[in-house]
């Protein structure tokens, strides 16, 4: 892999509770300043969210989610960067893909809306599959695994099988950090994330200023940019294709000195 492989998605949340404040931004003009920040630092992507997908979060029904959405998107609609939309309602994957073209990343692997997948398999958007279980309410409960690895190795699995039955190629696989996961889970996910190459699939690891980094270290996420560059070395070592991240700036850097340091990797 060269540094040119790796891509690196901005986030961008149009929301009021998101857990890193530094993310949040309500106001459109303020969303706008941010994304344009993201791209002149290197973003490839921006992923775009409207609503919380933190454990415990309040869900917004799709007509919420969107109405938050529509004036960004429509704002982008002629921008040449690369627009991902953070959601689970195939009903605002469609409304988002009738203004511009958008990668459409589902906190849920096609788990919390029946017709998500239906709807991409036959429009053929580039889609991120992230391993979860549950909801963002019911998530904390639910991280009963005999083998965590194994577990969602088999559930990525499976998911690509139904993407090759179908005759779907253009997705990614997100392992879910911190969804329906325990702080130690998230290790051990990350202990062994190079086991995920096998899939032979684009990897995106997203764990900036995550739980995992920030309570381990006793401190809040606005103190977790240290913590997070460092793992976020490790998954650029263990095989990530795209890293989610609020810094962009500082894993450019990252990028740029381990394409010094280690060819064979990077």
């Amino acid at each position: 892999m060269n540094n040119s492989d790796i891509k690196i998605m901005g986030i961008v949340n149009l929301t009021p509770d998101s857990f890193y404040a530094g993310s949040r931004f309500m106001y459109v003009e303020d969303a706008l300043r941010q994304i344009e920040k993201h791209i002149q630092e290197g973003a490839d992507i921006i992923d775009i969210g409207a609503q919380s997908t933190r454990p415990g979060a309040t869900l917004l029904n799709a007509e919420q989610e969107f109405q938050r959405l529509e004036p960004v998107i429509q704002a982008l609609k002629n921008l040449p960067v690369t627009v991902s939309v953070d959601t689970f309602y195939a009903e605002v994957a469609q409304k988002c893909l009738s203004v511009r073209e958008v990668w459409i990343n589902d906190i849920s692997g096609g788990n919390i809306d029946p017709q998500m997948l239906p709807f991409i398999f036959s429009e053929q958007p580039m889609y991120v599959w992230t391993h979860s279980r549950g909801t963002p309410q019911t998530m904390t409960q639910l991280t009963d695994y005999q083998n965590v690895v194994q577990e969602v190795y088999q559930c990525a699995e499976k998911f690509i099988q139904k993407c090759h039955k179908h005759h779907f190629s253009r997705y990614i696989i997100d392992v879910g950090f911190g969804f329906a996961k325990t702080i130690s889970q998230n290790f051990e996910l990350l202990s062994h994330f190079e086991i995920f190459t096998r899939l032979n699939a684009p990897l995106l690891g997203g764990i900036s200023r995550k739980s995992m980094i920030y309570k381990t270290l006793g401190i809040t996420p606005e103190e977790a940019l240290n913590g997070t560059t460092v793992l976020h070395t490790l998954l650029l070592l263990k095989g990530a294709n795209i890293l989610r991240v609020h810094d962009v700036k500082p894993v450019k850097e990252i990028i740029h000195l381990l394409s010094h340091t280690k060819p064979d990797y990077i």
